[in-house]
């Protein structure tokens, strides 16, 4: 279970797109540097990037929804300056603590799709946070799922996985 100070910090840190200096091909050098520019206070977009693909592509894995089981994953994304995810740079920066949550996570954040972050009228390559919510319907919230009410409703969050 993660600290709360440490997840209310990485849920303020959400709306936070940080840009990476190469958008021609992801490496770990283009890594290193935007995490280098995280840590730095690095040059900010003037405009996020913001979320383009629906239905959300992430599917709730058939045998922990029998299981009523709920979790939290998030992933560090790149997205590029034309608003594509770089699939090889995703990570997990916090797991559900369930490898089929965390897979299902990881394989729907390829099908992502955003309108691309802009910093002085100029489209640029972001790292961003994007939590991913594993919600059984009628089950109980799980600690710091207020923020998921924010449009009335417990499946509100960002990226709300559905069963298939």
């Amino acid at each position: 279970m993660p600290h709360p100070v440490r997840r209310a910090r990485l849920l303020l840190a959400l709306p936070v797109a940080l840009p990476l200096l190469a958008a021609a091909c992801v490496q770990k050098d283009d890594i290193e540097k935007a995490s280098y520019a995280i840590m730095s206070g690095g040059p900010r977009p003037d405009v996020l990037p913001s979320l383009l693909t629906t239905p959300l592509p992430f599917a709730y894995p058939r045998e922990l929804y029998a299981q009523k089981v709920q979790g939290n994953v998030t992933l560090r994304l790149y997205i590029d300056s034309t608003g594509f995810v770089h699939n090889d740079s995703t990570i997990i920066v916090e797991s559900s603590g369930y490898a089929g949550l965390d897979s299902s996570a990881v394989i729907g954040s390829r099908q992502l799709r955003f309108t691309p972050a802009m910093r002085e009228g100029k489209a640029m390559p972001v790292l961003i946070l994007f939590p991913v919510y594993f919600r059984y319907p009628g089950a109980a919230p799980l600690p710091g799922d207020t923020i998921l009410k924010k449009s009335g409703t417990p499946d509100a969050g960002r990226g709300t996985a559905n069963p298939r």
